[in-house]
């Protein structure tokens, strides 16, 4: 049996493995190892390789970006800023057909530009906006709806915790993937908020009958200042500091951190409680991405001695399928594993696998990255999997919403997705129009 047919056959046992319920990391890391035990014919050396591919996988200074920016995000949804976030969009579109709704989309695309984590931003807003939403007379899926569709933008606007993990994965700058993810998020924002608008007034028995009240939510200029400054000055801080090269990523990281954690105590809004809190589900998130990077490592060091990327690589260019062809085919198996897979894990499978098949093509994997996270979101709000619809489903105290209505509601969101993805993929200027040197 040749190593081809080995890689060939380690896919289709994780495949299997994975629908039989094992988690992934763990299929991956498994079906490394008797992989390259297979190929290379010793224990000892597959041992030897994986260990050294576990020890490459986190020792670098950049992997540093991952744990900083979810302590940062956790410290930001600890100290209630979600909730200022919210009543600063909210007094901004309350005028607006469907303004609530507006201003959820407002609230998750400010507070994703401090956290990057999207099941955080579904569990606030689920809080926060769900039970407005429907005490102003919205309609109870549309309510639901818009928070599932306004989280994902949690992991497009920087900071992205996606982001990063594709940065690790494909070996790019994860500044230039920030920059990359704010035209595409600010237009996923922009058609959210326009889609809402249309809904209100086409689709009324949707949407539901808010109220007219203009004076619903209105906040003074120095509530609104002391509401929206310091969440002003963490995004300036972080992002600013990013693009105009004071830090590093993972300086910026650090230093969001430490400005939140100034802010939560300054604002009397953080305790050593909270805090410890925040420090325990930092380390479990931390290790959870460690590990998924271990397998993922693992499982590109197997790839690379099967050949498999490689034999795909050529199967793709001598059926002449084209860079489009490529990348439909691509997209469409990331948006069908969304409905059974995590984020993460589609990456972790599929990035490996695809890099050495779009490379030749000379394709920008910047670009790649963003048009990789979109399609991987939309899985987000996709049935069965849907996680971002199971966090909101947990988070809420309200046993008459269920799981279909939060997949129904989000629907017309994950079609939004799918517009701002094609227009991404027809104009890759979007994404790339910001980074210097693209």
């Amino acid at each position: 049996m040749s190593a081809f047919d080995i890689g060939l056959l380690s896919l289709l046992a994780m495949g299997v493995a994975v629908m039989a319920g094992l988690f992934v990391p763990i299929a991956l890391i498994v079906c490394s190892y008797f992989g390259v035990w297979a190929i290379k014919g010793s224990p000892l050396l597959a041992s030897k390789l994986l260990a050294l591919a576990a020890n490459d996988a986190i020792s670098s200074y950049f992997f540093g970006v991952v744990p900083l920016f979810v302590l940062m995000g956790f410290i930001v949804s600890e100290a209630g800023f979600g909730r200022d976030a919210f009543d600063v969009a909210n007094a901004v579109f309350r005028r607006l057909r469907g303004g609530l709704g507006v201003g959820t989309v407002g609230a998750n695309a400010i507070f994703a530009a401090i956290t990057g984590i999207s099941i955080a931003s579904a569990a606030v807003f689920t809080k926060i906006a769900v039970p407005q939403m429907i005490r102003h007379g919205y309609g109870k899926r549309f309510a639901v709806g818009v928070v599932a569709g306004s989280s994902v933008l949690g992991m497009l606007i920087p900071p992205s915790l996606l982001l990063i993990l594709f940065g690790i994965l494909a070996e790019q700058s994860i500044g230039d993937l920030f920059l990359a993810g704010v035209g595409p998020g600010l237009l996923l924002a922009l058609f959210f908020a326009l889609g809402i608008m249309a809904m209100a007034i086409w689709w009324p028995g949707f949407v539901g009958t808010p109220d007219r009240d203009s004076e619903a939510g209105a906040l003074s200029g120095g509530t609104m200042a002391a509401k929206g400054l310091p969440i002003a000055g963490l995004i300036v801080l972080v992002l600013g500091g990013i693009y105009a090269g004071f830090f590093t990523p993972v300086e910026a990281g650090a230093m969001g951190a430490i400005g939140a954690l100034l802010l939560g105590f300054a604002m009397r809004r953080l305790t050593l409680a909270r805090l410890w809190t925040v420090l325990v589900e930092t380390g479990l998130v931390t290790a959870t991405v460690c590990f998924l990077i271990i397998a993922a490592q693992m499982y590109s060091r197997m790839l690379a001695l099967s050949g498999v990327p490689a034999g795909l690589g050529n199967l793709a260019a001598n059926a002449d399928l084209g860079l489009w062809g490529v990348m439909l085919i691509y997209v469409a198996i990331v948006v069908a594993m969304g409905m059974i897979l995590d984020s993460s894990s589609i990456m972790l499978i599929l990035v490996p696998l695809m890099l050495p098949v779009v490379i030749p093509m000379q394709v920008d994997l910047v670009w790649f990255g963003i048009v990789t996270v979109l399609a991987v979101e939309i899985g987000l709000l996709t049935p069965p999997f849907g996680i971002s619809v199971y966090v909101i489903k947990a988070t809420l105290d309200d046993p008459s919403i269920t799981l279909g209505d939060i997949f129904r509601g989000a629907a017309p969101f994950a079609a939004i997705m799918l517009i701002v993805l094609a227009l991404v993929l027809a104009f890759p200027a979007i994404a790339t129009g910001l980074v210097p040197g693209r």
